[in-house]
């Protein structure tokens, strides 16, 4: 078994981020969805230079895991959006985790989110919170036994497909 690890993205991993992102949100979505949404998706809403521009935005920090040298899958926290639920308190969104499908169910992916919360406690937040579509059970389970309950809704678009997808937090300081 590789060594499995997680490091803080630097700005040289740009294109790293970027590739990582569009094949695992591909392999995660892409049977799930019509061909011309998927690609109405990636080219207009998920683009390779798009992404690359969103690692060096501020209020964005991005986690990487590898399995031996191997980039499998990534987490983007994100400072700057602050949800109206939360008012008068800290919070950071997962705004994406994603592991590569060949490394689902090797713990890669409970490592990411326990060091997204372990830095997100770091940054004194109270609160971390996600979305997940309404439809991809096995996340919403996931995120569950993480300690996260549902607390509202928002709308996707998904190329021309408008997608549900359900608003989840974890009270930091509760636990």
């Amino acid at each position: 078994m590789n060594e499995i690890r997680v490091r803080i993205a630097k700005p040289e991993d740009t294109e790293l981020i970027a590739d990582i992102s569009r094949k695992t949100f591909f392999e995660t979505f892409g049977y799930l969805n019509t061909k011309e949404n998927m690609d109405l998706f990636m080219r207009e809403q998920f683009s390779r230079e798009q992404l690359m521009e969103e690692v060096l935005e501020p209020g964005n920090i991005f986690l990487l895991a590898y399995n031996g040298a191997i980039t499998s899958g990534y987490v983007r926290l994100r400072e700057g959006e602050k949800h109206s639920h939360f008012s008068g308190r800290e919070s950071i969104e997962i705004a994406r985790i994603y592991v590569s499908n060949k490394y689902i169910g090797t713990g890669i992916g409970q490592l990411l989110m326990r060091k997204s919360i372990l830095l997100a406690k770091e940054m004194k937040k109270e609160i971390i919170w996600l979305g997940v579509w309404e439809k991809n059970e096995k996340a919403i389970r996931f995120y569950n036994r993480f300690g996260f309950q549902v607390f509202g809704k928002h709308l996707f678009l998904l190329g021309k497909d408008e997608q549900t997808d359900l608003l989840l937090y974890k009270d930091l300081a509760k636990n």
